[in-house]
């Protein structure tokens, strides 16, 4: 899924050209005419997500002034982009100062309009991962925090919101690096506990001779090498979250002590003499089928039930490729202001290849690609070249299916994206095989006969845009493909009757 730009100007026309702009761009483009339609779109109970506003100054009722002023009360950070027909100066400081990004004058060009969307969605994601880090460190990540356009996140990240009101122990569960602990952190940041503790334990980490003492503490000579006392991590999270990561990995002996805590909401230290109450959030983790566990006999039966009180299940990153563009986008302003580079973006056919590819390890696979990238690329924008660990071959593409202008025509992706725009994606079925089974060039004819079959159903059918994005006549258009029906009629007459030797 692209980036979403809200479009707001009261002029039909300049409203059109701009959207126009903006999806040759490569984003998403959604356009309102008035300033309090901008802020029912941002505020309202339908609120879309919008990475970045294009803002006429000059419009009747709530002008563009009034929606800075508003966007600063509701604490809203989306990047703003002022245009106007009038380019005073005073113009400019008044909505620098109200907090706009940057100052187009109408009518604005389409490299200008690129090269400021670019600028404003690359601070933007900037912004957005020094604040991560931030409430990460301080216990305060919320699900805002988390990163994902995807449908198949919106009823889980609905789900944990609710969670995060009570104390319900939660256990989420998904492959390794989709981001279970970050998950782990956004509730406890969004319930009453975020003043108090996040202790993280890695149960998969510990030997099994101290998980005892790690979770519950020992004291002071309880065996060989206690030389002082220790709390244990269910007293150091007293009044907050502990997070059991890897919770499967937890030794059967370690399993019943774990049970009796969680019953009677009290801690015996190994060595100690009275147990000690605590008060704390269990949120669980595993990247295993913790139900597969307990009938295999790995995991105690009654413990599982304790701890499946509110199960989440995390998606892999295959299953929603949509959220691809806007973790690459985020990860490359991180690491490049890590590294002090100056990199602009990544290619439309580097986002658009990297999209399709399944990552086995999830979203940590691609931070660590893009990562990789940033520290050995020599360009002013990551390209395909920049990212040699991943296979080199594509996926393969299944060939269109014969042309018929009679049948309905496939849903077309909604955004038309540009070739070398920064982290705007290409649609999923337009990267064109270039050679065959055998590993041998595909003749011309054939990937111009693709082509023509994906620009009709990418247009819908509409037969004057497709010649005009083709770059060519439309009884040129029509004449070929008259070439590649009768192409198609004569293949199926071919396998339908060989020819006799």
């Amino acid at each position: 899924m692209a980036a979403s730009i809200l479009i707001a100007d009261d002029d039909p026309v300049q409203r059109r050209l701009v959207e126009n702009m903006v999806q040759k761009c490569g984003y998403e483009a959604i356009v309102v005419d008035t300033g309090d339609a901008v802020i029912d779109k941002l505020t309202g109970p339908d609120a879309a997500a919008i990475d970045a506003l294009l803002l006429d100054l000059v419009m009747p009722g709530l002008d563009g002034m009034g929606v800075l002023a508003k966007m600063r009360e509701a604490g809203l950070s989306i990047p703003v982009i002022v245009q106007t027909a009038h380019g005073g100066i005073d113009n400019v400081v008044s909505a620098m100062r109200a907090g706009a990004h940057d100052f187009v004058v109408k009518p604005v060009g389409l490299e200008r309009l690129q090269v400021s969307l670019r600028n404003a969605l690359n601070t933007s994601a900037l912004k957005g991962e020094l604040q991560r880090i931030r409430h990460s460190r301080e216990g305060r990540l919320t699900f805002a925090d988390i990163i994902s356009r995807s449908e198949a996140m919106t009823p889980i990240l609905r789900i944990a919101d609710k969670a995060a009101a009570s104390a319900i122990p939660v256990l989420i569960e998904g492959e390794s690096g989709v981001g279970k602990e970050l998950f782990a952190r956004a509730i406890h940041g969004s319930s009453e506990r975020k003043s108090r503790p996040f202790v993280a334990v890695n149960c998969g980490a510990i030997p099994d001779n101290l998980v005892e003492s790690i979770l519950f503490g020992h004291e002071k000579g309880a065996f060989t090498g206690a030389t002082e006392r220790h709390m244990g991590k269910f007293v150091e999270a007293h009044g907050g979250t502990l997070f059991l990561d890897e919770v499967s990995e937890l030794p059967l002996t370690a399993q019943v002590k774990l049970l009796r805590a969680l019953q009677e909401g009290a801690v015996e230290a190994v060595g100690g003499r009275r147990p000690v109450k605590v008060d704390v959030r269990i949120i669980s983790a595993t990247n295993r089928k913790l139900l597969d566990q307990v009938k295999e006999g790995h995991f105690r039966e009654d413990l599982f039930y304790r701890l499946h009180v509110l199960p989440l299940t995390i998606p892999p990153l295959r299953t929603r490729r949509e959220d691809i563009p806007h973790l690459l986008r985020h990860f490359l302003a991180r690491f490049a202001a890590e590294e002090n580079r100056v990199l602009t973006g990544i290619s439309g056919e580097a986002v658009g290849y990297l999209t399709q590819l399944d990552w086995p390890g999830n979203i940590r696979q691609l931070e660590n690609a893009v990562y990789r990238a940033v520290v050995m690329s020599e360009g002013d924008q990551l390209d395909l070249a920049d990212f040699p660990l991943i296979p080199t071959h594509a996926p393969p593409v299944q060939p269109a299916p014969p042309l018929v202008i009679e049948r309905p025509l496939q849903a077309a992706p909604a955004v038309v994206p540009g070739n070398e725009i920064p982290i705007a994606p290409l649609p999923l079925h337009g990267a064109l095989a270039m050679l065959t089974p055998e590993g041998e060039v595909r003749p011309l004819e054939e990937l111009e006969n693709e082509i023509i079959r994906f620009a009709i159903t990418h247009y819908r059918g509409q037969m004057s845009e497709v010649a005009r994005r083709l770059k060519i006549g439309r009884s040129t258009l029509y004449r070929k493909l008259d070439d590649i029906n009768g192409d198609d009629a004569e293949a199926d007459t071919s396998a339908s009757h060989p020819p006799v030797e």
